[in-house]
């Protein structure tokens, strides 16, 4: 299994952990599969009323897809697969609250989880960052997700800067990316403070809010996502010249941390 499941971390709560640490908690298709079915699982448990997501260890909350992953593609250029598609709480229709705790790096297809929780707890050493454009690919889904938590020009610049650079807790919190920071080792802690609370209250009126906030940037968030497949197809490398520039690592140098 690659989710390690706690439902007694709170009253109503489940702690729900991407187990794969020494992996830095990339996705690969069994983790996906585990967390569509998780997610599709909770609709039906009225026992669990709010979730907490985090990864293992402290070096990483998810860095996103594995990179060992080989996903066949459609020969058509007008149909994409991408199995991070169907990995959020939202896309598995599940209304009940759920607070991402990041410890360590957060970085591309982690946004895909980040942008379908109500909100985000991260520590003092967290970061964020999207490597995308630097091993040649197109940022759609992640920096989509993004555009409905940050700023423009914010979003923009961490999808474009790409490894060079990464986004501090301290500047996710003051561009609204994150919701509360704490001392090294405390986001999960924090997070089921917060859930436990949520927990606490009647369980409709809390799913109804979600859906309703949910609601309020769905439509623009569902136009711009009908675009992605095509801005992929067209912008992407070739995958052997994605996994070249991935050996170098892209861009020489210490990324710059603001």
């Amino acid at each position: 299994m690659a989710l390690r499941i706690e439902r007694e971390a709170a009253a109503g709560v489940v702690l729900v952990t991407l187990d794969r640490p020494a992996k830095l908690n990339a996705i690969d298709l069994e983790t996906a599969g585990e967390l569509a079915a998780l997610w599709r699982e909770l609709r039906y448990d009225e026992s669990v009323r709010a979730a907490v997501l985090t990864g293992a260890g402290t070096r990483a909350f998810c860095t996103g897809i594995d990179r060992r992953v080989e996903v066949p593609q459609p020969p058509s250029p007008y149909a994409l697969d991408d199995p991070l598609l169907r990995i959020g709480p939202k896309a598995n229709d599940l209304w009940k609250p759920v607070i991402a705790a990041v410890e360590g790096m957060a970085c591309g297809g982690a946004f895909y989880l980040l942008g379908e929780a109500e909100f985000v707890v991260a520590s003092r050493e967290a970061t964020f960052f999207d490597p995308h454009t630097t091993y040649g690919m197109v940022s759609a889904y992640e920096a989509i997700a993004m555009a409905q938590r940050m700023p423009y020009g914010e979003v923009a610049r961490m999808s474009l800067m790409g490894t060079a650079e990464r986004v501090s807790a301290e500047r996710a919190y003051a561009v609204g990316l994150v919701s509360e920071v704490t001392e090294p080792g405390g986001a999960v802690a924090a997070a089921l403070r917060a859930a436990a609370v949520i927990a606490g209250h009647p369980t409709d009126a809390v799913q109804g809010t979600v859906r309703a906030v949910w609601a309020a940037r769905e439509a623009a968030r569902t136009q711009a996502m009908a675009q992605a497949p095509a801005l992929i197809a067209l912008g992407n490398l070739p995958p052997d010249r994605q996994a070249e520039l991935f050996g170098g690592r892209g861009a020489s140098g210490e990324p710059r941390v603001r």
